[in-house]
């Protein structure tokens, strides 16, 4: 008997859009398929956090990459392969390899970024910590993905410290240049925790409203988390701040978008990139 007919991109492309509906993005983000015919069959994806030039050379041994952020989040006029974009968007073409990127459509979704931080930090009794600008009237897509909000705010099973939770959170995220940085006391008690997966300086005042001890997310810049800490005279009026790598936030939802590929299309190979993303390479002092 002939084997059955590989999955196509298209097929792929369907789940993936399924589970993170594109109507969950933002205006402003470019998500979906970006390189690409939705016929070409798919037997093997690499998953990754950034389309970067070192994952597109280890994605040209598979027919699909998926990643979390945009390749193409500003655009472009021009793509000569003298040029990061161009050397990609050249690359993913000559190897046959396609292209999706997910970003705050991935973001809100239990099975998305902010899902696998709720997993990853057990927490209960669970609420968004920030709705988004515009109503969404598709709260439940496919596969058992809901639209949680952006980011979430829970709490754990039982009370810890600033400095245990950090230390858990470096156990779980890649390791990067930055590590895992916090504010206050160290020993502070933790029971609520507001997390916002990458770049979440804008939600400062939605953690500092939501009844959290400690916030976690990325890419905290000096004058904001200097105001939050300072803007009450008790220090633990406001919550902590636990602040981690962009691309290590994020890099959690990995195992959740292979874990929804495999079960939903068994005959894919799905791999996980080894490949680093973060920017920083080293430090000192």
């Amino acid at each position: 008997m002939a084997d059955a007919s590989p999955r196509t991109l298209g097929d792929v492309v369907g789940v993936l859009e399924q589970t993170y509906p594109l109507a969950w993005a933002e205006d402003w983000d470019r998500v979906g398929l970006v390189v690409g015919d939705p016929a070409a069959p798919v037997r093997s994806v690499l998953l990754a956090v950034d389309p970067t030039l070192d994952v597109v050379r280890e994605a040209a041994g598979h027919d699909l990459l998926v990643t979390h952020h945009p390749l193409l989040l500003r655009g472009a006029s021009a793509l000569p392969t003298t040029t990061g974009k161009g050397a990609a968007v050249t690359g993913l073409i000559r190897s046959g390899t396609a292209l999706w990127c997910g970003h705050t459509n991935v973001d809100r979704s239990s099975l998305g970024t902010v899902g696998a931080w709720i997993r990853a930090l057990d927490l209960h009794d669970v609420g968004p910590l920030a709705a988004g600008p515009s109503a969404r009237e598709e709260t439940v897509a496919a596969h058992g993905s809901r639209l949680v909000g952006l980011g979430a705010v829970g709490s754990l099973p039982a009370v810890t410290t600033v400095r245990e939770l950090a230390t858990r959170i470096a156990a779980t995220v890649p390791a990067t240049a930055q590590g895992v940085r916090w504010t206050g006391d160290a020993e502070r008690p933790v029971h609520r925790v507001a997390v916002c997966p990458g770049a979440g300086d804008s939600c400062l005042a939605d953690a500092a409203a939501s009844g959290a001890d400690v916030y976690v997310t990325s890419d905290l810049r000096h004058h904001p988390a200097l105001e939050h800490v300072e803007s009450a005279a008790d220090a633990d009026a406001v919550p902590a701040l636990i602040d981690v790598a962009h691309s290590a936030s994020e890099a959690l939802w990995l195992p959740l978008a292979r874990e929804l590929l495999a079960d939903v299309l068994p005959e894919l190979a799905v791999h996980v990139s080894e490949a680093s993303t973060d920017p920083w390479s080293g430090r000192v002092g």
